[in-house]
């Protein structure tokens, strides 16, 4: 797939790519409409303090972590048409309450819910694997995500020229933030009318269950509940935060920590439920996968995605103290870590198909994640702006490259389970946010940095041992099974009852 195909607007799937970049461009505006406001905030609500922000930023990618699962669980049974015009309509409630909170509860309940938008990321995945061929899946994979990461990009860049220019005053912040829900919404009731779950009935296949994602031997199954775990269970790092900052007492965080444990053990159950039949009956040599593979790839999308929410949420106000500059103009410099966004994640799509080998895309921009972040923990104010700016767009090409070559592998994994298998690399995106924000509230960005460019090694290892290049990753059709084609019969006899 060429470039120059994106301006084919009378094509079907261009147009199908064009609708949905937008739909996640909307959701990522919304989601990130926090971090350029909060210095205004600060200033106009005297009783929030900057752990309450630092508190927040960890609020704002929590619930995307179950969000994704049950997303990724979701799309598989309804199709990415209703699920994404659903999650748009919905979320913009909570993006309201939070642009009226008058309370520090109603914010902090508010954001928590809000983080449910990141799962916007895995619908859009799902539909564009819907639309394009495997050959030339990474690219659109890449446009799709990086036009519509852009959003967080613009949000810094233009947020707080709304709230202080077109609003004033100072609760300027919470119309702009405001007008971001309403937009949302309006689209969302749009997408639902303008597009379709592929080029036709056959492109959405369906799993078996949707309760849980299948796996192929036992000890895969293994692996399935040990992967699952951090998902559900790094949301005790939340309520441990909250608890320490006084926010929650002993019982209330008790009763968090109980509902963890029961949501995990539930996972656990439907696992179970959904695999141990498959595997009693013995799962055919054609319809087997490495889920070694989905592993690897959940790590990498923890230290790239998560690195890069992690910083996005963290990188304005480190350039506004750092070298002191103003809130606009830091902002407008910390958009430039996303604004690459552009054109770098379908640069590592593009190159993901061009290459011929999926897997050495992947393992050289890991590599190349842990030296751009080593030189971004470096940063300080005896460096000219200018050189500070170069190494974080540097570090960025590498962070969005590799998201883009990670969505260039999973829909070849195994087509019936795209969406789940989205769903949770997607999630432990978000595991590794939540996790780098937490250490971030105990270090410097320094030591920050250092730390995930020792994530990012850490990925590339496991990727180097465990990825597997996917089977028919450059064909012209997708893979289909002995178990595909009985469920697609078995749903047309059903359909003739």
């Amino acid at each position: 797939m060429k470039v120059s195909a994106v301006f084919k607007f009378r094509s079907p799937e261009i147009r199908a790519l064009h609708l949905t970049w937008i739909a996640f461009f909307i959701t990522f505006y919304v989601w990130f409409n926090m971090a350029p406001l909060a210095s205004s905030m600060l200033k106009s609500v005297d009783w929030l303090t900057t752990d309450d922000l630092k508190l927040f930023a960890i609020c704002n990618v929590a619930l995307t972590i179950p969000a994704r699962i049950i997303v990724g669980m979701a799309l598989d049974r309804f199709g990415p048409r209703r699920v994404f015009s659903v999650l748009m309509v919905t979320m913009a409630l909570p993006a309201l309450a939070f642009a009226f909170g008058n309370s520090m509860t109603q914010l902090l309940v508010a954001r928590l819910v809000l983080s449910s938008i990141g799962a916007s990321f895995v619908v859009g995945i799902h539909m564009t694997a819907l639309w394009f061929k495997p050959k030339d899946i990474g690219f659109a994979e890449g446009f799709y995500a990086g036009w519509g990461n852009f959003g967080s990009a613009v949000a810094a860049m233009s947020l707080p020229t709304i709230a202080l220019s077109m609003y004033g005053g100072p609760d300027g912040w919470r119309w702009a933030i405001a007008q971001s829900a309403i937009v949302m919404a309006a689209y969302g009731v749009y997408y639902w009318f303008a597009i379709t779950d592929g080029p036709d009935a056959q492109a959405h296949r369906k799993p078996r269950k949707s309760a849980a994602m299948e796996v192929s031997s036992w000890g895969d199954m293994i692996k399935l509940i040990i992967w699952t775990v951090p998902l559900v269970g790094v949301l005790a790092i939340l309520v441990w935060r909250i608890q320490y900052m006084g926010y929650l007492s002993v019982t209330g965080a008790v009763v968090a920590y109980l509902v963890i444990v029961a949501i995990v053990i539930y996972q656990i159950v439907q696992i179970l439920r959904v695999n141990l039949p498959i595997l009693r009956k013995g799962v055919p040599e054609d319809d087997k996968y490495s889920f070694n593979s989905v592993a690897a790839l959940n790590s990498t999308y923890f230290a790239n995605f998560g690195a890069e929410l992690a910083v996005v949420s963290m990188l304005p106000m480190f350039f506004e103290e750092t070298w002191g500059l103003n809130a606009a103009t830091a902002g407008l410099i910390a958009a430039s870590f996303a604004f690459v966004n552009l054109v770098a994640r379908p640069m590592g799509g593009m190159v993901s198909d061009r290459m011929g080998n999926r897997r050495f895309v992947m393992l050289c921009y890991m590599f190349g994640i842990s030296v751009g972040f080593l030189l971004m923990a470096m940063l300080n104010s005896s460096w000219p702006l200018i050189l500070a700016i170069a190494v974080t767009i540097g570090t960025s090409i590498f962070v969005q490259g590799a998201e883009g070559a990670t969505f260039g592998i999973i829909p070849s994994i195994k087509r019936r389970i795209t969406g789940q298998i989205s769903g949770m690399a997607g999630a432990y995106g978000n595991v590794g946010a939540v996790v780098y924000l937490t250490i971030f509230t105990f270090v410097t960005p320094s030591q920050f940095f250092y730390i995930i460019a020792t994530g990012a090694f850490i990925s590339w290892l496991i990727c180097l041992v465990w990825l597997k290049e996917p089977e028919g990753a450059f064909d012209d059709e997708y893979y289909v099974s002995s178990v595909d084609r009985d469920i697609e019969e078995q749903a047309l006899q059903s359909a003739k009852r």
